[in-house]
């Protein structure tokens, strides 16, 4: 039986090899095999002496040494002692430098971070110095709608936001989310709402126009003169109603969280709960709703009243109710490299090792609705993988690869000093722009 399974697998991969596999954009290097680690695939029992193979930027097989063949053709990458885990999701960050929404207007869903972002940021190395191998980039949430998100990969190759991005479908319109908050952040002078039952109204108000533009869109009059004029915000809400965009929320508080499930309830939109401060408050809710949370776990938390329930077990409240629960930074709130952390002080907390380390991987995938592309090392996904020194739950762990699409993006040996940071490692974050930007940062309220 055991030479049975061997060669099943060696068939297989060898078939993959042989075929080439149907390539990603970003595609690198020859076919690969990782061997020796200890391989902690998600989706599946860990594997003391696993085996990865890769080739084209793709997951080919994956599977214990002694059942999977390394094929002749493949580089063969020893990490013998080293653990492999899935690259990490991480589903709210604000790498890149890129702001959204400004003060004109509190609802501002055509704003498209996507044409803020420097892809030459130094602080994108922290992602890759982290495992950190798929981000949403948000704008802020200083305002009911700030703008539309953006799922990249932090690639080497490029000097474009467009080699950055990460699109079931190819096309670049509709590659990621619509960010909206509630609670404080939104509540400011006029035109902003002075209330929570205003910020209430004023979304509902739009989503009804929405509704609106999407019937008349649909169904075109005869005369094209009084057809409906082009709206790009209406259009992005629409891609909402549609399913085509997913809602990031960022919601702290147990009524604001439950006014969220309320909302897309009524217009029928995908929401994913961002930072969840007292969901442990309202876990039984938000589990019959079906909606994922994504939470931020610090040890030091402050700096909001909203935020003062803020708890380490919430994760495990989530979890315990049967809720989908994932990670995320909210970087520079919590830093990129040190994003690990996040489930290890959750398991701390009492949520389990499976669901926490599902968490950082297929939970912010399924989020981010990529879970047919990441979050697992499966084959055919993208061969997007970290290699760690020990436990990812270990305080002494540290990353020592990231690979993204089967390209080395981050070796601790040669690129350690990304790790340590600094003003010398990352030169422009000392610069007055960088300053301007974190003050931005600081009124939007992140």
């Amino acid at each position: 039986m055991r030479m049975s399974v061997r060669g099943t697998l060696f068939a297989a991969a060898w078939t993959l090899l042989g075929a080439w596999w149907t390539a990603p954009v970003h595609a690198a290097g020859g076919p690969l095999a990782f061997v020796g680690a200890r391989v902690i695939p998600i989706v599946g029992p860990e594997i003391e002496h696993g085996v990865v193979l890769v080739a084209a930027g793709r997951i080919v097989a994956v599977g214990a040494e002694g059942e999977l063949a390394v094929p002749e053709a493949a580089e063969r990458i020893d990490v013998t002692g080293r653990v492999i885990l899935p690259g990490l999701v991480d589903t709210h960050s604000h790498l890149g430098r890129g702001s959204g929404g400004d003060r004109s207007m509190p609802l501002h869903p055509d704003v498209r971070i996507l044409d803020a972002i420097d892809v030459r940021a130094e602080n994108f190395w922290k992602a890759r110095a982290g495992g950190i191998t798929t981000i949403n980039v948000m704008p802020g949430s200083g305002h009911l709608m700030s703008g539309q998100t953006v799922y990249l990969k932090p690639r080497l190759a490029g000097s474009n936001v467009e080699d950055y991005l990460l699109c079931t479908d190819g096309e670049p319109r509709v590659c990621g989310g619509l960010k909206m908050a509630n609670g404080t952040n939104s509540r400011h002078d006029p035109p902003f709402p002075g209330t929570r039952a205003r910020s209430a109204s004023m979304v509902r108000e739009l989503f009804v126009k929405a509704r609106e533009y999407q019937a008349k869109r649909a169904t075109p009059p005869k005369d094209p003169d009084k057809a409906a004029a082009r709206d790009l915000g209406l259009e992005a809400l629409v891609e909402v109603l549609d399913g085509r965009r997913i809602v990031h929320f960022h919601t702290h508080r147990h009524d604001d969280i439950l006014t969220v499930l309320r909302l897309a309830k009524e217009f029928g939109f995908r929401p994913v709960l961002h930072h969840v401060s007292e969901g442990s408050l309202v876990a039984a809710e938000i589990a019959a709703a079906g909606v994922p949370s994504s939470i931020i776990v610090i040890d030091s938390p402050g700096g909001k009243l909203e935020a003062a329930r803020l708890s380490l077990g919430t994760g495990a409240a989530l979890e315990r109710a049967g809720a989908d629960v994932g990670f995320h930074t909210d970087d520079s709130i919590t830093d990129s490299r040190f994003f690990l952390r996040s489930a290890a002080l959750a398991v701390r907390a009492g949520m389990s090792r499976q669901a926490a380390l599902a968490g950082l991987t297929i939970a912010g995938a399924r989020m981010l609705g990529l879970e047919g592309r990441v979050g697992s090392l499966e084959p055919g996904k993208d061969a997007d993988l970290i290699v760690l020194s020990g436990d990812p739950l270990s305080a002494f762990t540290r990353v020592e690869q990231t690979w993204i699409d089967g390209e080395k993006v981050f070796d601790l040996e040669r690129d350690g000093r990304y790790r340590t940071g600094g003003e010398d490692v990352y030169p422009q974050a000392a610069e007055a722009g960088d300053h301007e930007a974190g003050e931005q940062a600081a009124e939007e309220g992140r």
